[in-house]
């Protein structure tokens, strides 16, 4: 094997610590950098809380145990404008996001590949569970991880197809007993932190609190009716930014049958609300999709399509449409399809592709028919 020159992204936790610390054992050149984003140093104490300063004292006592360089970068601005700014407007506007697909995208896989020329480095390691190989025709594809519990791949979905060939996942074959394993051989201190939940930023869910409290948000917050598909107002909700697609509990509303938010309507502040079958749909359209092999699929081709970090991916076929969105069509109805979400395109492990959900397809809609509203959401949210 040939000698590297590696940067590793190194965010202070035992998986990005391994990954960098194999690269070091095996003889490459590493660097170690982490980005300090806005959240570091204002995130609530806690021990599954990944931004702190600690982290990146972490970091740094892990590169000197294995005896290469670590830099701290400064990337407030850049996760203020491209993570933490889209995450409150899409929260505004009635969607839920997905920030991890942002910070992936524009941070970990954008910013830090620019770097990369800044130390001469020929690949970039993090310490994420994806894989990725060749593809049948030989170009670099993104795959699932072998632990297939801790497979990051639909978090990765979103980075740019062109940085495949320059990127090293070291943990994408491993289980995570062996990567703990591996940290107390090397004599990493970190080799029993616990894992980081949740966003990096919220590490304690409250995605409403944290908005309002640590940013100041206002918008989505006044109080408005709970209203049926026939428009009836059922009672009041506490502000939209408390609801997302698919949530039953929390709602305070007395009916004769379980009623979960089907869909919610920032311009009218109003939150939609019905019966369980009301969730279900028969597909999707996307907004533009980032794909992650040389070209799109043809028309009908048949995927494995996830709609959530924990959703079991559905079988569907996709329908690429001439403003780069695409149309999905579920072999089965799924439930809460979620505008904002990532929607990631499987055939077999290897991801297809990604991108954002616009919005669900009501029951009866033309099939494969393209859709001129893939940036005009007319839906929202989804736990699940």
């Amino acid at each position: 094997m040939s000698r590297l020159t590696v940067l590793a992204a190194m965010s202070g936790g035992v998986d990005s610590a391994v990954a960098a610390a194999l690269l070091a054992e095996q003889g490459h050149a590493v660097t170690g950098v982490t980005l300090k984003l806005w959240c570091y140093g204002t995130s609530p104490v806690s021990p599954r809380a990944c931004c702190t300063l600690d982290a990146i004292d972490d970091a740094r006592r892990v590169a000197a145990r294995m005896g290469f360089p670590h830099f701290v970068v400064e990337a407030e601005e850049v996760f203020r404008a491209r993570v933490l700014q889209p995450f409150l407007d899409a929260y505004a506007q009635g969607r839920t996001p997905y920030p991890c697909a942002l910070c992936n995208q524009h941070l970990k896989f954008g910013d830090l590949v620019g770097r990369m020329e800044l130390i001469g480095a020929e690949a970039l390691v993090t310490g994420h569970y994806a894989r990725v190989a060749p593809g049948p025709d030989g170009s670099p594809g993104l795959f699932r991880a072998a632990d297939r519990d801790k497979d990051q791949s639909y978090a990765l979905a979103m980075i740019p197809f062109d940085v495949l060939a320059r990127v090293r996942f070291p943990l994408g074959e491993l289980e995570k007993d062996a990567v703990r394993a591996h940290a107390a051989r090397l004599g990493l201190s970190v080799w029993d932190k616990p894992e980081s939940q949740d966003l990096c930023f919220v590490p304690d869910g409250d995605y409403a609190g944290f908005m309002v409290r640590n940013l100041g948000e206002t918008r989505g917050t006044n109080p408005g009716p709970f209203v049926d598909r026939a428009g009836r107002v059922l009672g009041r909700h506490r502000g939209i930014i408390h609801y997302t697609v698919g949530q039953r509990r929390g709602l305070g509303l007395a009916a004769s049958e379980p009623l979960f938010v089907l869909a919610i309507d920032a311009e009218a502040n109003t939150v939609v609300v019905g019966g369980r079958a009301a969730l279900e749909s028969p597909g999707l359209v996307t907004g533009p999709a980032n794909w992650l092999q040389p070209a799109p699929p043809a028309p009908g081709t048949r995927a494995q399509v996830q709609i959530r970090s924990r959703h079991r991916p559905a079988a569907a076929r996709l329908h690429p449409q001439a403003d780069g969105s695409v149309e999905v069509r579920f072999e089965a109805p799924q439930a809460a399809v979620t505008p904002g979400q990532a929607c990631v395109f499987y055939d077999g492990d290897r991801v297809m592709g990604g991108a954002e959900i616009a919005h669900a397809l009501a029951a009866g809609a033309p099939d494969a028919e393209a859709v001129g509203a893939a940036a005009a959401p007319d839906a929202r949210p989804v736990t699940a």
